[in-house]
């Protein structure tokens, strides 16, 4: 009777650690995952202003960092890892190209945007 009764704690143990474990990383996925839809967002953006300068050099090389950077730091999140020293270099490099770049309007607009949503996720986390 024993011997059942210890399989069956173990089971049970088995059972609810596999249970908080799946939800845990369930809830993890899904934190990451919105994470990395404003990464998404931001590269897309990203791409539309960097068609208004296609011929300036050193316009191209800035939108290539961020784009790196971002990058970088989405490849980490969808391995589970938080970087905020790659979301740092992201966000410095954004800044650079609002500062420098010739951007329309509502470029400008979006990747401020952006700007604040990178910022804040960098907060939360």
């Amino acid at each position: 009777m024993k011997n059942t009764d210890f399989s069956r704690r173990a089971v049970a143990k088995t059972l609810l650690f596999g249970t908080l474990s799946g939800t845990a990383v369930l809830v993890f996925g899904q934190e990451y995952g919105r994470a990395r839809d404003v990464v998404a967002r931001v590269q897309d953006d990203l791409r539309r202003a960097a068609d208004f300068t296609a011929t300036k050099e050193k316009e191209r090389d800035r939108y290539r960092d961020v784009q790196r950077k971002l990058s970088e730091f989405d490849r980490d999140l969808s391995r589970g890892h938080f970087d905020k020293g790659k979301l740092d270099g992201a966000i410095d490099e954004l800044k650079e190209v609002m500062k420098d770049n010739t951007l329309e309007s509502h470029d400008r607009d979006a990747l401020a945007a952006d700007l604040a949503d990178l910022r804040t996720l960098k907060d939360v986390h």
